[in-house]
């Protein structure tokens, strides 16, 4: 049995002549937690887009925990959690009722309602109108909702834009826990140090394909230059390339001699690899 959660074979998504989702191979697995990164207008969006639904697919097939997306998607619609990049919420309502509409509509008890309030910290604002929300406090309640259901799936748009550092670690705390009880959860960030800090998986995209697909230390390890910053002895700066043979020699010889005041490797560099990568800045 495939351990996949979701296959993505041949995806070519078009707008007219523009190929925003150009042959895209892909398996994220069961369990995991992926990240998919790319710049403005790589293809990430679309993807998920057609993930959740509001795409079809202009060539290719999408498969999520064994179902086709355009075959099967009313099975499919169940079995997943989405948190989007821009609220949606009943202004007029309070965070309480926003998600009883939602439970209602999931069929889960109300007790549940209050469970995913508590789970991200909202219980004390659950009678409070949306429309007095901080922008962080719609985007927990955002999560809270895609959670109502237990879904086996969960696609988050940027989850911690807006968030202070502490509501930030508990979607990660939160995340985490639905991975280790076997949910899939594919998101997409901006934030290079939150793609490090729990995501098992990335996948670069850039124009459409895959460029990338590893472990983030991988990645970085593979893709970013090694370089040594040296002060010499008689105050000239030196780099040295750790990749080059020639490099790493004279390095030792110039130590050996006693000849360098300092020396400072530098560290792997995610925005570095993403920069490689893809020609683009990571913003």
């Amino acid at each position: 049995m495939s351990d996949a959660a979701i296959h993505i074979k041949s995806l070519r998504v078009q707008y007219g002549r523009f190929t925003a989702v150009d042959n895209l191979d892909l398996e994220i697995r069961k369990g995991e937690l992926f990240g998919l990164l790319g710049p403005n207008g790589a293809g990430k969006s679309t993807t998920i887009r057609v993930l959740i639904g509001q795409r079809r697919p202009t060539g290719g097939s999408v498969s999520v925990l064994g179902h086709d997306v355009v075959r099967e998607w009313a099975r499919i619609k169940p079995l997943f959690g989405y948190v989007p990049d821009r609220e949606n919420h009943f202004e007029e309502f309070t965070g309480n009722r926003n998600l009883e509409f939602f439970a209602e509509l999931y069929g889960v008890p109300r007790l549940r309602v209050r469970e995913c309030l508590e789970m991200v910290e909202l219980e004390e604002a659950g009678n409070t109108l949306v429309r007095g929300y901080s922008l962080g406090m719609r985007r927990k309640l955002l999560l809270a909702r895609a959670l109502l259901h237990n879904p086996r799936v969960l696609y988050l748009d940027e989850p911690t834009a807006n968030l202070d550092v502490h509501s930030a670690e508990v979607v990660h705390r939160i995340l985490r826990e639905r991975v280790s009880q076997g949910a899939t959860v594919v998101l997409t960030t901006h934030d290079m140090d939150e793609v490090e800090k729990i995501c098992d998986r990335v996948g670069i995209v850039c124009k459409g394909k895959l460029v990338a697909l590893d472990s983030p230390l991988a990645l970085k390890q593979r893709h970013t230059e090694r370089q040594t910053d040296v002060i010499l002895a008689t105050g000239e700066r030196r780099t040295f390339d750790m990749d080059r043979d020639a490099d790493r020699q004279a390095l030792a010889d110039l130590v050996r001699a006693g000849a360098t005041a300092s020396l400072q490797t530098r560290e792997f560099d995610f925005h570095a690899t993403f920069l490689k990568l893809t020609g683009q800045a990571f913003e």
